[in-house]
């Protein structure tokens, strides 16, 4: 009888999973540099990176450019209250969340120019928002608000970071409608480099509307989140008739 001999690469992978999984090495500690490790298990740089590929496949580690492979925190689950962008309100504090933006100004194109029914052209405020804990990125979201509505100093630091509140929302006082379209669908490769997502991994898509009491669309948000990460909350109030009330 012939008995297949486990790969190199698959004889590595396992003992780092056996180091990870007891604590040997922590989540959120950083790996030794490739070269160290090659050494370390006298292999080529190349069998030690399908080691590590196998690691990164399983979601144990991440490779973080620049910086080298660390070991994935468990991932920690964000709640997305539908309505008004609100980020996890009842555990922000516990999660420290924190939001990043970007603003630009950007011409109104394509799916656009529906989703806030201006003409082809139109200036736009745009803010693309990343929130985060710690290293581990949890949500992306591009804004999008006519300039001439945009809130006073929004757009004052143009292309620079910023950071704010645990929101995915710009306008201060809540719209008269909310319609918000959600999706499970695969990431972008935009979506999955600045999520860091393994490619297994689907996203959760929503597409948030905002319009004031006179029918103008103030606001659309264009938000993705790692399935794995995010719980999504919705709530309905019913109104009752006041004709029925008196009956």
């Amino acid at each position: 009888m012939i008995r297949s001999v486990p790969s190199r690469h698959y004889e590595i992978a396992d003992d780092l999973r056996q180091q990870i999984t007891t604590g040997h090495i922590e989540p959120g500690e950083r790996l030794p540099s490739e070269a160290s490790l090659a050494d370390r298990y006298k292999v080529s740089t190349v069998t030690l990176r399908s080691a590590l590929a196998v690691l990164q496949g399983e979601g144990l580690i991440e490779k973080i450019h620049g910086k080298g492979n660390f070991v994935r925190r468990p991932p920690r689950k964000i709640v997305y209250v539908g309505g008004w962008g609100t980020l996890d309100p009842w555990t922000a504090a516990e999660t420290a969340l924190r939001v990043t933006v970007r603003t630009n100004t950007v011409p109104a194109e394509g799916h656009l120019t529906t989703l806030l029914n201006v003409p082809t052209g139109s200036p736009l405020a745009e803010l693309f928002c990343i929130s985060h804990e710690g290293e581990s990125p949890h949500g992306l979201a591009r804004i999008y608000i006519p300039r001439d509505q945009a809130p006073a100093g929004v757009l004052d630091d143009e292309s620079s970071w910023r950071e704010t509140a645990t929101r995915f929302a710009v306008l201060s006082s809540p719209p008269a409608t909310v319609r918000e379209t959600v999706c499970a669908r695969p990431p972008t490769p935009d979506e999955a480099s600045g999520l860091r997502l393994r490619s297994a991994v689907a996203v959760l898509a929503v597409t948030r509307v905002a319009i004031d009491a006179t029918g103008r669309v103030v606001e659309a948000a264009l938000l993705v989140f790692p399935g794995d990460r995010v719980d999504a909350v919705f709530t309905t109030h019913h109104v009752t008739d006041e004709r029925q009330k008196q009956r």
